[in-house]
């Protein structure tokens, strides 16, 4: 038995401070919440505990130190994309994000789902990071978001995918290319139903497959009891996106009044990463892509105040490395910053992101749930910085920072 003490821990439920705060672990699970210390104590002083926080959107095979912006895509083979994401895991996990959603490669595997083997790794104790909800590769059509041609007008012939790496055109395809990823262990089914910032090919709002392409990705993954995610900015496209069944919206900085109230009368997600609006720099891509930015990121600072007052259910989710590994933390305080409450951005990362990915074993600090708990030094419902200065992570009962 294991016990950790602090000044407080969040009810993220209530947003109450309990004091102080007692857990005590058995195993990789909590064995009871408040009472005496008793077995091992771990004391952590005046730090307030928290379930371990989540991250809707990562890519952990890209990115981290060392990267090369455009020629990363045609320069890294899967082993070295495996070993960047070895090192991305582990600053995830330190920064106090224990659960994530991998939402999907675009890269040259062969047609392996290196996001499910980096999840087995770290399951098996072999590497640290947080668990991982894999969507192996995103679907997407030829010269879509995320076909990567997106980053450089390749010749034909450069860097062509294949339907198990994601690139699929027509139902007969898009059909085949969920069931791959299905087969070979993705746990959700990541879609580009339009363009983005970083595109180069088209606008970003504009819908890239039809409604009854939709229809069909859906019904695969929804018939084997998967949820699609999809990368959706323009009202229009997340309006075909809901109406075909998606579960969630990734990003969304052009909805508008009706896409919000669509969104809410089917009761779809939102991950709306809003920190990108500041956070990425823009300044060295072509003209045309800077252009896209200086449309879409004042939106995107303005959508997902709108998108919560309606009552769309948000997750929290930060596209790093969009944003750097490490820092997701950020995009808990930018949401703030765009006039979320505090504790309804809490439970973005926690309770609301455990519903998105359909668990209930982690997400609060109660008995019999893993025992996924970091400590920050104050009350975040007061000071939503502190998230950034995680002083204390465990993951399944294991202890990763003890600063």
């Amino acid at each position: 038995m294991l016990t950790l003490k602090a000044a407080g821990l969040l009810d993220v439920e209530t947003g109450e401070i309990i004091r102080p705060g007692i857990i005590h672990i058995d195993g990789e699970r909590i064995a009871g919440v408040g009472g005496e210390p008793r077995g091992e104590v771990i004391d952590l002083g005046d730090q307030i505990l928290m379930p371990g926080l989540m991250d809707m959107e990562v890519n952990l095979l890209m990115g981290g130190r060392g990267e090369k912006p455009v020629f990363s895509t045609v320069q890294d083979d899967p082993p070295i994309r495996m070993l960047r994401a070895v090192g991305n895991s582990r600053r995830t996990l330190r920064a106090g994000f224990t659960t994530v959603r991998n939402l999907g490669l675009f890269v040259k595997t062969g047609g392996y789902l290196l996001d499910v083997a980096l999840g087995k790794a770290i399951d098996a104790g072999w590497v640290d990071g947080p668990r991982i909800v894999p969507a192996g590769h995103a679907i997407t059509p030829t010269g879509g978001h995320l076909d990567p041609t997106m980053f450089a007008a390749f010749a034909p012939g450069v860097l062509d995918l294949t339907i198990e790496e994601g690139i699929a055109n027509g139902v007969d395809e898009v059909r085949k290319a969920v069931r791959y990823q299905i087969k070979h262990g993705a746990q959700l089914i990541k879609v580009c139903v339009s363009g983005g910032v970083m595109s180069m090919t088209g606008s970003a709002g504009a819908q890239h497959y039809s409604d009854e392409e939709l229809r069909a990705i859906v019904d695969e993954a929804h018939r084997r009891g998967l949820k699609v995610a999809s990368h959706t900015h323009g009202a229009e496209a997340v309006r075909h996106a809901v109406a075909a069944g998606i579960d969630c919206i990734e990003h969304g900085f052009l909805i508008d009044d009706d896409a919000i109230d669509q969104m809410v009368e089917n009761g779809t997600w939102l991950v709306p990463t809003t920190r990108l609006a500041d956070a990425m720099d823009t300044s060295h891509a072509p003209p045309e892509l800077q252009a896209k930015a200086a449309e879409m990121f004042p939106k995107a600072r303005t959508s997902v105040l709108a998108a919560y007052k309606a009552g769309v259910k948000i997750a929290v989710g930060t596209d790093a490395p969009a944003i750097p590994h490490g820092k997701n933390a950020d995009e808990i305080v930018a949401l703030v910053d765009r006039g979320l409450p505090p504790l309804a951005v809490i439970q973005a990362a926690t309770i609301n992101a455990a519903e998105l990915i359909g668990v209930d074993d982690r997400g609060r600090l109660t008995e019999g749930l893993l025992a996924d708990i970091i400590a920050v030094p104050g009350d975040p419902t007061e000071d939503i910085t502190v998230t950034q200065d995680v002083r204390f992570v465990m993951k399944g009962g294991k202890v990763y920072v003890n600063k």
